[in-house]
């Protein structure tokens, strides 16, 4: 896949920055902002340029020092630190989402914790496993059949509340049984909250946990309902 444009990469800089209190060591940044272009592959983030260095490194690079020279951000070594302009410029654009947000002629129904639940279960039964809600402290899981001892997937729904305490759960799934966790989140703020402690205390899991905005689910299981007859075809043993 194409690389994003170094302008693209700008906004979400300034963005990870704010999150983790307007300054930070670039090596942490590379990781952090793939999450905002996941058209990207792992051959894409491993490919190197003429010179040997990292394509993926050179591009973000790239765009820090625009914004440097656009009095966006310092460089303190090997720190970035937001400045007051490009505060600012985060502050603008989360008030022109909220704008457009306010005057769209129609904006989407919200989705509900228990109406995601009953998507995620309804998906497990789709792809051939058993799913139930609120197991033990979970809000979803799923398992190769009822008999089945192990939790294969474990999805915590945080449409609202503590994104730790969410964490928390799906940290105790995988200690527990290597369970593949899952967190449904409801926007992007949300999702850069969770980065940022995916990065600090729940480092563990953070390769291997995926975040899943509300809008994907909703996506996937309405492309997945249309299909019901043919998943039942393909995941059938006879």
């Amino acid at each position: 896949m194409p690389f994003p444009e170094s302008s693209r990469i700008e906004l979400p800089i300034l963005q990870e920055l704010d999150a983790t209190g307007g300054s930070d060591q670039l090596r942490y940044l590379y990781d952090r902002l793939v999450r905002y272009f996941p058209q990207l592959t792992s051959e894409d983030l491993n490919a190197k340029g003429a010179s040997g260095r990292s394509r993926w490194h050179a591009l973000v690079q790239r765009a820090g020092r625009q914004l440097i020279v656009d009095g966006l951000l310092k460089r303190d070594a090997s720190r970035w630190l937001l400045t007051a302009k490009g505060k600012r410029r985060i502050e603008a654009e989360d008030m022109r989402t909220i704008t457009t947000t306010v005057v769209a002629e129609q904006a989407p129904r919200k989705i509900s914790h228990k109406e995601a639940q009953q998507m995620l279960i309804e998906l497990g039964e789709m792809l051939g496993r058993h799913a139930e809600a609120e197991y033990d402290y979970y809000d979803v899981v799923w398992r190769d059949s009822a008999a089945s001892p192990r939790l294969s997937h474990v999805f915590e729904v945080q449409i609202s509340g503590s994104v730790d305490s969410a964490l928390t759960r799906l940290k105790h799934a995988y200690d527990a049984q290597r369970s593949r966790p899952f967190l449904v989140i409801a926007d992007e703020r949300d999702t850069r909250f969770a980065g940022k402690r995916l990065s600090g205390s729940f480092h563990e899991i953070l390769e291997v946990i995926t975040i899943i905005g509300i809008g994907e689910l909703k996506q996937l299981y309405e492309s997945l309902k249309t299909h019901t007859s043919l998943l039942e075809k393909i995941l059938s043993e006879k």
